[in-house]
């Protein structure tokens, strides 16, 4: 077995999808996983990409169907994590509207993670680290994406309900995900599908046109984009995973990627 295919195996992608089927299979996990832990229903953050939207109208599908079937209400709760002014704010109002949510919430991140940041940089200050030395944007990126879990966690608890991620297999074989941020979740959803799959579901759900067309970004920094700063396209990067022949440089870029953030993916390691 080659080490694609090592991979596509180990993320589950299959080479072609019927979305319509995708969406039925997803929904039912949803509804069984909500069942099985007792809890309100779910959580989405959503940053306005489509990963997220196509993760909420499952989420309010699933929530809709068990409040249906069992008489009890479950919720899918719509949670906006701006860091200051978020230039495409108005893409996650269009999912939350799209999808009929009636429970939304902003929750501003920025004071929290400056505040954190300016923490950090007072440390760097005592180590005598470069001093003086700011925080990377990578480094604050990393802040804001694990702040935005501690809200969506204490809102979760609170409320009694999962938090769901956004992951899926394309950025799974990259690692592109902070860990202990957006990869912290309860549940994953679209975890077995590339990017390109994820758009096909997000046709079939209903999700916005701009919304399923707009460049990936992951939003942790001004020009920030996931294609410009991991080097590879998405419709690579779904190829790949499709079984298909991709470059040489593209398949190793992959692999590489695959090799180093093996620790995101993996059970934490003890002795």
């Amino acid at each position: 077995m080659s080490l694609q295919q090592q991979i596509i195996a180990e993320l589950g992608v299959q080479p072609a999808i019927d979305p319509e089927a995708e969406i039925r299979k997803r929904v039912d996990f949803l509804k069984q996983y909500v069942l099985g832990s007792g809890t309100n229903g779910l959580l989405i953050a959503i940053s306005g990409g489509v990963d997220s939207a196509v993760a909420t109208g499952l989420c309010k599908r699933a929530t809709d169907e068990l409040s249906e079937e069992t008489g009890k209400e479950y919720i899918t709760l719509g949670v906006f994590q701006p860091y200051g002014e978020q230039s495409d704010i108005e893409h996650s109002y269009a999912t939350a509207k799209a999808f009929g949510l009636t429970h939304t919430v902003e929750t501003n991140i920025e004071d929290a993670v400056d505040h954190v940041s300016s923490t950090v940089e007072r440390s760097f200050e005592k180590l005598d680290i470069n001093n003086p030395r700011k925080m990377t944007d990578k480094g604050k990126g990393n802040i804001k994406a694990r702040t935005r879990m501690v809200v969506q966690y204490a809102l979760s608890f609170e409320m009694n309900l999962l938090v769901v991620g956004t992951d899926h297999a394309s950025e799974a074989i990259t690692g592109f995900y902070t860990k202990w941020g957006d990869g912290a979740v309860d549940v994953t959803p679209l975890s077995t599908l590339n990017k390109r799959q994820v758009r096909q579901v997000a046709s079939a759900l209903g999700v916005p046109a701009e919304i399923v067309t707009k460049a990936p970004t992951a939003g942790l920094w001004v020009g920030q984009t996931d294609e410009t700063e991991l080097g590879i396209t998405y419709d690579e990067n779904s190829d790949y995973l499709e079984g298909k022949e991709v470059s040489p440089n593209v398949q190793s870029l992959l692999e590489n990627f695959y090799k180093r953030t093996a620790h995101k993916r993996n059970p934490i390691p003890g002795i």
